[in-house]
């Protein structure tokens, strides 16, 4: 199915992906990634499994939660990253950002030390923590892609996209309210 995913990728209309700071903009130097429009069957497959596992993402980070804000299916080209960032957030541009309480990244592909087919070098996860208390913050989380793995966290949390060095990084990330 990732696979089926990637080629529907292929085929999408791309677009510079944007981030919200005090209004949705296209920044470079926070984000180099291209958001990608795929075909509504796919849309609709994924977004089908994305509402689906809404009850069990919400009892894993113990977040009632009521919807979704939708799937955005996101390209990291070599060189592609994310500096860091929330996902929540509050701008006239983008109501819903406020609403967001778990941010979920789903990867399509691997990252490799080695180039191989349908692979790419780079493009960890980083998820930062604060420690109990909520004085500073903890050496984040290295989470390395893996084909299939669906990650999810506060969207509050601080996170960030290494660099991609070869290859190409394929997710698809959504919102739960």
């Amino acid at each position: 199915m990732c696979l089926d995913i990637r080629n529907a990728m292929h085929q999408g209309v791309v677009e510079p992906a944007e981030v919200l700071h005090a209004a949705v903009t296209l920044d470079v130097t926070a984000r180099r990634a291209e958001s990608i429009d795929v075909n509504p069957e796919t849309l609709g497959v994924v977004e089908a499994l994305l509402d689906a596992a809404c009850p069990a993402i919400g009892a894993a980070c113990q977040i009632p939660v009521q919807g979704r804000e939708g799937a955005g299916f996101l390209r990291y080209e070599p060189g592609g990253f994310y500096r860091r960032h929330r996902d929540r957030g509050s701008a006239a541009d983008w109501p819903g950002a406020a609403r967001r309480l778990i941010s979920v990244v789903v990867f399509l592909n691997n990252s490799s030390s080695e180039p191989a087919p349908g692979t790419f070098g780079g493009g960890e996860l980083l998820v930062c923590s604060e420690p109990p208390g909520g004085a500073g913050t903890m050496a984040p989380v290295t989470i390395v892609p893996r084909q299939g793995t669906l990650v999810a966290f506060d969207a509050s949390t601080p996170h960030e996209v290494c660099p991609v060095h070869w290859g190409t990084r394929d997710v698809i990330v959504d919102w739960y309210y």
